[in-house]
């Protein structure tokens, strides 16, 4: 009998030897996934906008159209230092890099990411190079994303990463997230990957070819994904101080136990729209991209419709751009559709007031009447935020309340969004509620 109980053991070892060695044993750590732990939808920095008619002289008071963005800095023989603001965080991570919108292959000579101490500067002993397929270099084709190797560091939830990038050659057009409300840091020639801090960079504030960064997390953790315009990018919150919603959302639920493996990116992009391009393509577009290819994802927040209600309702506006209620309304329905055929919860968000803004008329406010109405009774959302009401003034309910206002009576300012943070319900991404 001891024999043979001596005969098992060594079977049972050689069993976990040679599964070893074929490396399907999993690691101690072996129910853990990768999740997105932050994010950014790539964007083309050619944008188009619905042209604004020119008011005739008497209107001289009249708002101007939003201002259109600069062209991005040409990036020749530089090193590009990028922070990117974690929400969970985990043992190991990787990088996954857009050629969306490049007209040619983009040669990265070398890349390293770190955590940061202050300004361009990396906690020493963080740095970490980062790999392609095993090689320190890699060209990215126009138009295909890379992801790359992944590397241990013990990443912090809600701290903050540095991500350089080498680019031996001229860049030609970049793949870009133009509303990065953090400082990049553009170094003089030559690679500065591994440097501890960029000397006499010049400053931006867009990131550059980088559009997530996934996370080893535990079993349990998940995703989150806040899917939107300029309200969602958080385009009027202060830069370099993560106050738009989704950053303050991602602060409260890692702050609660019951959701603090709960990762949060924001995919918004400042001036989207659900049915026509412009400031990025169309969110019907670009669903699978900033949606579903998303590791881990298991709740999606959908804040769309505005810029389609305000450019579709302005004069002069010409088909396909002007839109109707039931036209938004089909469009929210096939996001919903989309994503439950992937097991994802869809929160549907209310459209925020905008009475007072440039493109705002009373034709547009009834078809965002409509829309709310639908969102908040259709029961269509498996949940629903409403940001129209936490914003909005109670003593004029079709405009943002005056201390929410940051300018243009349509995107708010750092309270407006603590406020919009505030109002999601937490336990719509408990256990109780999986998706």
């Amino acid at each position: 009998m001891k024999k043979q109980l001596r005969v098992n053991r060594y079977l049972v070892l050689a069993c976990i030897v040679g599964s070893v060695l074929a490396g399907s044993v999993p690691e101690a750590r072996g129910q853990d996934h990768w999740v997105a732990t932050w994010a950014a939808a790539p964007q083309s920095p050619r944008l188009v906008f619905p042209r604004f008619p020119t008011p005739p002289p008497s209107a001289s008071a009249q708002p101007s159209p939003p201002p259109s963005f600069p062209p991005p800095p040409t990036i020749n023989n530089q090193t590009v230092r990028m922070i990117v603001r974690t929400s969970i965080g985990g043992h190991r991570l990787r990088v996954q890099l857009s050629n969306a919108f490049g007209t040619s292959a983009l040669l990265v000579g070398g890349a390293h990411v770190a955590l940061r101490d202050n300004q361009s500067a990396i906690v020493p002993g963080s740095d970490r190079p980062l790999s392609f397929s095993g090689k320190p270099s890699f060209t990215i084709p126009p138009g295909a994303e890379l992801l790359t190797d992944p590397v241990g560091l013990e990443v912090p939830k809600l701290g903050d990463l540095v991500i350089s990038l080498y680019i031996p050659g001229e860049a030609g057009t970049p793949t870009v997230h133009l509303t990065a409300l953090h400082t990049t840091y553009l170094s003089q020639p030559g690679d500065w990957t591994g440097a501890t801090t960029i000397n006499d960079p010049k400053t931006v504030q867009l990131w550059y070819w980088i559009s997530a960064v996934d996370v080893e997390a535990p079993a349990k953790a998940g995703l989150l994904v806040a899917f939107g315009d300029s309200i969602t990018d958080g385009a009027t919150s202060t830069p370099d101080m993560d106050r738009s919603w989704p950053s303050q959302l991602a602060e409260r639920l890692a702050g609660n136990k019951a959701t603090a493996d709960v990762a949060v990116i924001n995919e918004g992009i400042s001036g989207n729209r659900l049915l026509n391009d412009g400031a990025g393509v169309s969110a019907l577009a670009r669903f699978d991209r900033d949606v579903i290819s998303q590791p881990g994802v298991k709740w999606l927040i959908v804040l769309e419709g505005i810029n389609d209600i305000g450019f579709g309702s302005r004069p002069g506006a010409q088909p396909p751009e002007t839109v109707t209620a039931d036209d938004l309304i089909a469009a929210h329905k096939q996001i919903i559709e989309r994503a439950h055929l992937h097991g994802i919860r869809v929160i549907g968000a209310t459209l925020t007031p905008y009475l007072g803004a440039v493109y705002a008329t009373e034709h547009g406010e009834s078809i965002r009447e409509a829309v709310n109405q639908w969102i908040r009774t259709s029961r269509a959302y498996d949940a629903v935020i409403d940001f129209d009401a936490a914003i909005e003034d109670p003593a004029n309910p079709k405009q943002i309340r005056p201390a929410y206002n940051i300018r243009d009576h349509l995107h708010p300012n750092d309270e407006g969004y603590s406020a919009m943070a505030a109002a999601v319900d937490l336990s719509i991404f408990s256990a109780k509620a999986k998706p």
